[in-house]
């Protein structure tokens, strides 16, 4: 499937996915350029890392990257942190507000820079404390018609879920809904599925399966068809982080609430 390994490192490379995030701690990725679903923030643990895109060549160490905006993250260090946060979560809003600058659309340099870094260093790392440093503890609400919609597609990421369907639901016009998705959830409605989809898989490979069996139960087309959307979403093919080492870890949903 294309793509090259994750370096030799003392560090094992970690996925944590639960309801509303997942977080990635470990080497420093090899990445492509990319367009995510999710709005991302970046942390170069040991080093800064050079963030690339149309009219933007930044070194930063810290960097909120929001979703469809093609962009390449270069690392300079041997380790990263990748905090990807769920638009349709409560904290996503707020989590703009934690980056001092703002600059053709990415946000750089976080506010808690210093205690991100410290804690992604730890032994002892929690990727639930860090997702709550990187979005802070105030919470912006998200109307509820879009809510559901996006709990339905994290709930059922293999059937089709189309926006018309999703719409009929709520009570709202296919072209309303799409308008009020984007602008509440923070990514298109498309994006937001391939996301659900993406999650669905990471919970199946945690659990054992295999990519191909992982990929068709999420609703994907092929083995290639999920390839392909995991490469451009993330810059690298699964194959290539699993060759890594890589482990997944899906946390229960309550003991995140309360961690």
């Amino acid at each position: 499937m294309g793509g090259t390994a994750l370096p030799e490192t003392r560090c094992l490379a970690t996925v944590w996915l639960w309801p509303g995030h997942a977080v990635y701690r470990g080497p420093s990725l090899r990445l492509d350029a990319h367009c995510g679903s999710v709005l991302c923030l970046a942390v170069g643990v040991d080093a800064p890392f050079m963030l690339r895109a149309d009219g933007l060549e930044q070194t930063v160490h810290t960097a909120l990257i929001p979703p469809r905006m093609v962009h390449q993250v270069v690392a300079t260090g041997e380790q990263m942190l990748f905090c990807y946060i769920d638009p349709s979560s409560p904290q996503a809003k707020t989590s703009w507000d934690r980056m001092t600058t703002r600059f053709h659309g990415f946000g750089l340099h976080h506010r808690d820079e210093p205690d991100l870094i410290s804690h992604a260093a730890q032994a002892d790392f929690d990727p639930v404390a860090a997702i709550d440093l990187a979005c802070g503890s105030a919470a912006a609400p998200i109307d509820d018609r879009i809510a559901a919609a996006a709990a339905i597609l994290l709930a059922h990421p293999a059937r089709a879920n189309s926006a018309a369907e999703l719409a009929a639901e709520a009570h709202l016009s296919t072209s309303r809904f799409l308008h009020l998705f984007a602008r509440h959830a923070g990514t298109s409605f498309r994006r937001y599925r391939i996301w659900a989809r993406m999650l669905s898989v990471g919970r199946a490979i945690a659990k054992g399966a295999d990519l191909t069996t992982a990929a068709a139960d999420a609703g994907f087309a092929s083995p290639s068809h999920f390839s392909d959307t995991f490469h451009a979403m993330c810059g690298l093919s699964p194959s290539a982080l699993l060759a890594g080492g890589a482990r997944i870890v899906v946390l229960d949903s309550r003991a995140a609430e309360t961690r």
